[in-house]
């Protein structure tokens, strides 16, 4: 990279007029338009949700996340914000949708990715920027810029060694957590794999409006790759926490001791096991790896075989605790039902599914607590059959306890000394 700036984008305040269109205003889209905005950008929020779009012009985030609703609600008071239903003209393009994989075959579906394509093929013009941020198989770039060339036959894209594109395309993966996104946009390093170095070069200018860590030029299938290769990374080290976890409770011996013990290794850093593996990313991700090479992805396959047979285990313990009754109708209390600690996201969630099938297995006898219970609604999630309940401290006389997220809420909740105790999550380690 030779660190030019491309006319067509200008420098200082010129780069500042170009509007940007986030499509997509999910967990990842809705932070980064707003970052974009409180930074003097002017943002165009797309997304097919009248929900989404209606909070967002009313000056509402429509997920929880600290700070947010400020940045949001400021964004659109100053008019840098606002939201509609189908994209219409803009300079950049960031398109932030879903990935999902297929629970049956693991396969991936970039169908969110290429109707977002399709959506913004009629407003294209000369000097546009495409990026994708969506997590996505390798080649999923470059499948996008064929689409829209394909669509737009009268534009010139990244292809078969264009080297002066009329739009150019990139991809730059995300890298925040729940919680801590608004801080983590700004301070993380970001991957900037362009499908040529010009392309590069205009996507790390857009990401340097508000970024502070390093904008690493990179290219784009090694981009997507290196983002499937960090959440395989974490999901392969929680597999083996979990895989302890299991063979300490057929062992008789207490994971949580045993992996602070193993933890004053020097390197050693064994992770905290739970009750699976929930989020859009970590339990999802490796699939794509998998899929695109599953003679040699041994490792990573293994690795989400053990984090997906967690909740099973959790749930043969409940079995276990409840034969101990001897026929007595028990009262099982779940503590949790959120994907992770302190956040609205039920998404992929292993606590959700243990809750779920407990319902089912036990019914009438299954109470659910969770301090972001009031996001389930909307969360897309099938919860019509859990008896949730307002969390006020207590465990509600319960028989059996199975702790599956230690919300911040949960921690000041004493040993319950009378009951059962599952804690799938080290609430009381």
């Amino acid at each position: 990279m030779n660190g030019n700036v491309d006319p067509l984008m200008g420098t200082g305040s010129r780069m500042n007029d170009r509007t940007v269109s986030v499509i997509g205003l999910g967990y990842i889209g809705l932070p980064t338009a707003a970052t974009f905005a409180a930074h003097g950008r002017t943002v165009i929020g797309v997304d097919i949700s009248e929900r989404a779009v209606s909070a967002v012009n009313q000056g509402q985030a429509h997920i929880e996340e600290q700070g947010l609703p400020e940045m949001v609600s400021q964004g659109v008071a100053s008019g840098r914000l606002r939201a509609v239903i189908s994209p219409i003209f803009a300079d950049d393009f960031i398109i932030a949708v879903p990935t999902p994989v297929d629970h049956e075959t693991h396969h991936p579906d970039i169908g969110y990715v290429m109707a977002a394509g399709r959506s913004i093929a009629p407003v294209l013009r000369k000097g546009n920027l495409v990026v994708l941020e969506s997590t996505s198989p390798v080649g999923t770039t470059q499948q996008l810029a064929r689409l829209l060339a394909e669509l737009r036959p009268d534009l010139r894209f990244p292809l078969d060694g264009e080297a002066e594109p009329d739009v150019n395309l990139a991809y730059c993966p995300e890298r925040i957590i729940p919680g801590q996104m608004l801080r983590e946009l700004v301070e993380n390093d970001r991957i900037i794999g362009g499908m040529s170095e010009l392309c590069t070069e205009r996507a790390a200018a857009l990401y340097r409006t508000f970024v502070k860590g390093e904008c690493v030029p990179s290219d784009d299938r090694t981009a997507e790759l290196c983002k499937l290769a960090e959440n395989s990374y974490r999901d392969v080290n929680i597999a083996f926490a979990n895989e302890l976890s299991m063979i300490c409770g057929n062992l008789g011996i207490d994971v949580w001791k045993l992996i602070e013990l193993a933890n004053r290794h020097p390197r050693v850093n064994i992770l905290k096991p739970g009750p699976g593996v929930g989020g859009h990313c970590i339990a999802v991700d490796p699939w794509f790896i998998v899929s695109s090479d599953p003679e040699r992805a041994k490792i990573i396959k293994t690795a989400r075989q053990v984090n997906d047979s967690k909740p099973k285990y959790v749930l043969e313990l409940v079995a276990e605790a409840v034969e101990v009754l001897a026929g007595k109708s028990p009262r099982i209390v779940c503590l949790g039902l959120s994907y992770k600690p302190d956040v609205d996201d039920f998404r992929e969630s292993p606590a959700l599914a243990v809750a779920q099938s407990l319902s089912a297995t036990y019914p009438g006898s299954v109470v659910c607590v969770d301090p972001f219970a009031h996001a389930l609604d909307a969360s897309g999630e099938d919860v019509a059959s859990l008896d949730v309940a307002p969390f006020d401290g207590g465990l509600m006389d319960a028989d059996i306890v199975v702790a599956l997220v230690s919300h911040t809420a949960f921690q000041a909740i004493p040993y319950p000394v009378d009951a059962s105790v599952i804690d799938a999550c080290g609430l009381w380690s």
